[in-house]
């Protein structure tokens, strides 16, 4: 009984020294123990969509503006050149200026059995598309054909993107001058250096307006050049007309010729004189000397 009551003694003194200050309490360790709440936590997609606030995505799609230039190679006889080509102007002209705009044209009519042309057009390209699609069967009508077809892109985006920036700025800087002049009274040499930069960023709003207006006018409109070749008769008379031109300038070629060689006689004539001259006192007086002093 003694051996009981000196354990359980032991056992209360180290009871009460743990429940003490500097003892554990589980109440106090336990919030430290558990995981975080669900509300402290932050999920990856919500991490990554608020990275990117305030900022670009991460993937832009970027207009892309592209200028196409097509040529045109068509070879037809020589009847057929003028008519097939004042179609084609006609069929643009009938689209009307918002959708084709003939820019130039020339027709040159050599001979009779020669001639050849040039058409410059700028259409949209639905319209040019079509005028593709149509032309060969158009020249095989006229008993000619396509010899060439060429396309080019050129790819004016990023010149565009920058001129339009450049457009946005300035029409800031703009409206940031008119409120100055409006709103914020100065002395006159102030007034009139605000005027001055005023006047010069209009300008270049001006010039950057038309130079945007020119580049998207090359992407709406594409070019179109067609060339219009004859296609030579082996058996016509243009065919043979250089053997008559030979008969024809015979006579007329010799007395080239002749006139040529009694031109080139009278020319070195005084040549030939000054040299027989040289060389017959070489044979008269000079070599006979050398021979004598040799001998």
């Amino acid at each position: 009984m003694k051996t009981q009551s000196i354990l359980l003694a032991t056992a209360a003194m180290i009871l009460a020294a743990c429940g003490g200050t500097g003892g554990y309490d589980k109440s106090e360790m336990a919030p430290s123990m558990a995981p975080p709440a669900p509300a402290a936590m932050m999920s990856q997609d919500a991490y990554n969509e608020e990275s990117n606030v305030g900022g670009a995505p991460a993937e832009a799609d970027v207009q892309q503006y592209i200028a196409y230039s097509h040529s045109l190679g068509l070879r037809l006889p020589v009847a057929a050149i003028e008519p097939v080509m004042q179609g084609h102007i006609a069929n643009c002209n009938a689209a009307g200026p918002a959708k084709c705009i003939v820019t130039n044209s020339y027709l040159n009519a050599w001979s009779e059995d020669e001639a050849s042309g040039s058409l410059n057009i700028r259409a949209t390209p639905d319209w040019i598309e079509t005028f593709m699609n149509g032309v060969e069967a158009e020249a095989e009508a006229a008993k000619g054909d396509v010899t060439s077809r060429q396309t080019t892109a050129e790819d004016l985006t990023v010149t565009i993107i920058d001129t339009d920036a450049r457009l946005n700025a300035q029409q800031a800087l703009q409206k940031r001058i008119e409120d100055l002049l409006e709103n914020r009274p100065g002395d006159l040499g102030d007034l009139l250096e605000t005027e001055r930069e005023l006047a010069r960023v209009n300008g270049d709003i001006d010039s950057l307006k038309s130079s945007m207006k020119a580049l998207m006018q090359r992407v709406n409109m594409s070019q179109l050049a067609v060339s219009y070749e004859t296609k030579r008769n082996p058996v016509s008379r243009g065919a043979l007309s250089p053997l008559g031109d030979a008969f024809g300038g015979f006579f007329y070629n010799l007395s080239s010729a002749l006139a040529a060689v009694i031109t080139a006689f009278a020319v070195g004539l005084p040549w030939l004189i000054l040299i027989g001259v040289f060389l017959w006192l070489w044979l008269k007086l000079i070599w006979p000397r050398i021979r004598r002093n040799k001998t």
